[in-house]
């Protein structure tokens, strides 16, 4: 919680003035009793005579009421207003940080584990802050408030409040102590339950296909027992804070009324009196099981502080370095990137040069690193070992945001945002006109069935794109890239959905761009690279072929036997 207290600065006055009028109100309450005590004593006990008094005192109640409402009202409104703005400031750099985390970090740190942190995690943290800015004062002022007005009463007697605090704060914090490290686990489970709803809902189609329903059922069952069962073992040893209290003060109440009695019998003390003990008794009660639930309800807040500044510590990508002024030239030099976690290098090896203006494909199997490569130009991942230049100078040396603005990547995944045509062509470019929007749409081969929708640019786009086919994602995602006029356009496998009549028109409306940039095309099509300047060919992780598309045919058997089974009888012998 250290590292999260900063965000509270901008709510220093909340978190003070919350708990003052919390005391406030508390304070009030311990003159209750008081008040009772003369009502039973000066008012019921004088007869008749006594009416006056009675009414008197209580209407001094229901002041006392109305006044404490009025600062558990005003108490609450502070603690609210400081706790939900400190976890929104929390929740708004947390979400800033994840923006700048690296491909590595985030795959280490995992989705289901960052939404949880930024959804559960938050709003166990808010429910901590809110109950303690009104709570963690107010229980134990009351507790030792109570305690010294029964000594005002009567000091021998009050020594009944002594030892019966002393035996209730062994039993509440003795349960903290032990509920802590659970309520840490059952988070960790719940990481789990979220990365399995989430690969769920990602995956329902594949789950379906392969009716595989009940496998998952039973596997969520699995996991969702196991945080049930967590969350149990903790709630039951959380449970018996109650009951153990209620045991000890009830035991507390019943020797304070028999030595009340007694006194009462002697004249040392008046009926009053000991109702007055009673009920700072039963004010000790109620606070202190409010203090017991305040504290596993911050113990769990802490728990998940910590676990948000442990995402909060993680480095980010560096942001410092140079702007990108340079031509869209690339450079490999003896490149190797292995994996966090992986034992094999995913890359070996890759040494090639392009100069500007220059299209380049990639081709190779599925999980020959064909992706991987081409992550490695925008800094997506840094290189193990090798370097990697563009325009000249190592990425590493750039600035990423200037060096991403000038290279257009259109990954394997189309993903469109919900919002408008013309909202996610801006994406490349926010100042983009409808006519460098319809021109880029035309050169992705996408005019034709944007200029049919409802709307044109206006049309809405579902999250994800659901409300397009794979096709017109795909070729909307290339728009979106080319909107920017990148140097650098990578098209990683980004036309797997489209025939092969609309890929040729692609890459010749794309080869046509009046400002030249580099191109790589990431395919597992021979047709779609063949007629690049040069071609990578990979075979797991390693470069085993560079060059044209005739060259390769000759020198390289792994672009011909891919060729070759693309492409057959005569078509394969030209």
């Amino acid at each position: 919680m250290k590292r999260l207290i900063k965000y509270m600065s901008a709510y220093k006055k909340e978190a003070f003035l919350g708990p003052i009028f919390k005391l406030l109100e508390a304070l009030l309450e311990l003159f209750v009793p008081l008040v009772i005590a003369e009502i039973i004593d000066k008012g019921i006990g004088a007869g008749e005579d006594g009416k006056s008094t009675v009414i008197r005192l209580m209407l001094l109640l229901v002041l006392l009421g109305l006044v404490g409402l009025g600062f558990s009202v005003t108490a609450q409104f502070f603690a609210a207003k400081a706790s939900v703005g400190f976890v929104t400031r929390i929740r708004t750099s947390l979400f800033a940080h994840i923006q700048k985390l690296s491909y590595t970090q985030l795959d280490k740190s995992g989705t289901a584990t960052l939404v949880t942190r930024m959804t559960s995690d938050m709003n166990q943290v808010q429910t901590g802050v809110n109950l303690a800015l009104r709570l963690l004062l107010r229980s134990p002022f009351v507790v030792f408030g109570a305690m010294i007005m029964a000594f005002t009463i009567d000091a021998k007697i009050s020594l009944i409040f002594l030892a019966t605090i002393l035996i209730l704060s062994v039993v509440v914090f003795g349960v903290m102590l032990v509920t802590m490290p659970l309520h840490k686990k059952v988070q960790t489970s719940l990481d789990s339950l979220t990365h399995a709803t989430k690969e769920n809902l990602g995956g329902a189609r594949v789950i379906r296909a392969f009716c595989k329903e009940e496998d998952e059922v039973s596997s969520f069952r699995q996991k969702n027992d196991s945080y049930a069962t967590g969350e149990r073992f903790a709630g039951r040893i959380s449970a018996l804070t109650n009951p153990v209290t209620f045991i000890v003060v009830n035991v507390a109440v019943t020797v304070l009324i028999w030595n009340g009695s007694i006194r009462v019998n002697f004249g040392t003390l008046s009926q009053g009196d000991v109702v007055a003990l009673y009920n700072y008794m039963s004010q000790i009660l109620v606070e202190l099981i409010k203090l017991a639930n305040l504290i596993v309800t911050i113990s769990k807040s802490l728990a998940c502080a910590s676990r948000i500044g442990d995402v909060l510590d993680v480095p980010t990508s560096s942001q410092g370095g140079e702007e990108y002024l340079g031509d869209g030239s690339v450079t490999f030099d003896n490149v190797s990137l292995t994996y966090e976690g992986a034992g094999d290098m995913s890359l070996k090896n890759i040494s090639f040069s392009v100069n500007h203006g220059d299209t380049v494909g990639v081709i190779g199997g599925t999980g020959d690193g064909k992706t991987t490569l081409v992550n490695l130009i925008p800094a997506f991942y840094s290189a193990t070992s090798g370097s990697v230049s563009v325009g000249g100078k190592r990425v590493e040396e750039y600035d990423e945001a200037s060096l991403r603005s000038q290279i257009g990547v259109v990954p394997q995944k189309a993903m469109l945002f919900s919002g408008t045509i013309r909202e996610n062509m801006r994406w490349g470019n926010e100042n983009a006109t409808d006519e460098e929007i319809m021109e880029a749409l035309e050169i992705a081969q996408a005019k034709d069935f944007v200029t049919e929708k409802e709307g044109v640019l206006d049309y809405f786009i579902e999250q994800g794109g659901k409300n397009l086919s794979g096709g017109q994602r795909q070729r909307l995602t290339i728009a979106r890239a080319i909107v920017s006029k990148p140097r650098i356009l990578i098209l990683d496998d980004s036309s797997s959905a489209l025939d092969y009549l609309t890929d040729l028109n692609l890459r010749r409306a794309i080869a046509g761009i009046d400002y030249s940039p580099t191109v790589f095309i990431v395919s597992q099509r021979a047709s779609s690279v063949m007629n690049a300047d040069s071609i990578i060919v990979l075979d797991d992780g390693e470069m085993v072929g560079y060059g044209k598309h005739s060259d390769l045919l000759n020198t390289c058997p792994v672009y011909r036997e891919i060729y070759e089974t693309q492409f057959t009888g005569e078509e394969a012998r030209q």
